[in-house]
Parts: C-alpha cells; sequence; structure tokens
C-alpha cells in the first residue's frame, strides 16, 4: 500500500527538497525503511544502534506519536499519513 511520509525541513536535503514522499509499506517501521532505502541516509538520522527511534525524534501517524500505540510495528491504515517530527526544546 502507498502511504505518504512528511519530511521535515532539516531533513528534505535527503529527499531533494520534497516534504513529502509516497513509499509502500503496511507499518511504521517498514515506511522508515521504505523511506531508507529510496532516500539513503534516513536510518542513521532516525534510528539508534538497537534499531529503535532516537529519543529525539518523533513520528505520528495520523495525529498519534506511534510511541504511545505499538512503536514501529504499528499498522498503517488506508488513508493514513506518517508524519517525522524532530523534538523542539526550549525553556
Amino acid at each position: 500500500m502507498s502511504v505518504p511520509v512528511r519530511v521535515p525541513t532539516q531533513l528534505r536535503t535527503l529527499t531533494g527538497g520534497a516534504g513529502e514522499v509516497e513509499v509502500e509499506a503496511t507499518t511504521v517501521g517498514e515506511a522508515l525503511k521504505a523511506l531508507d532505502a529510496t532516500h539513503p541516509g534516513f536510518a542513521e538520522r532516525l534510528f539508534d544502534e538497537q534499531g529503535q527511534l532516537r529519543r529525539f525524534v518523533n513520528v505520528f501517524l495520523a495525529e498519534e506519536d506511534v510511541r504511545f500505540l505499538e512503536g514501529l510495528a504499528t499498522p498503517i491504515a488506508p488513508g493514513q499519513t506518517v508524519s517525522i517530527v524532530p523534538a523542539v526544546a526550549g525553556g
């Protein structure tokens, strides 16, 4: 199934400037791996050495943080969008 992945401005150099990329996937993890396969460089920025999402990278599926769903195993339903959102720190 084709899934749109929204890419933050900081990572658009990897997609040639595209803010949204279509990939084939059925889970969030598959979508992110497919994104790296078509646009190399995402994996090292998104995943830690254990293959988990880096602490300061948030991934949302249809407005829900996947960490509060099934993580990378979260299934994607037709029409849903995956969004990569870098954490914002401030004080």
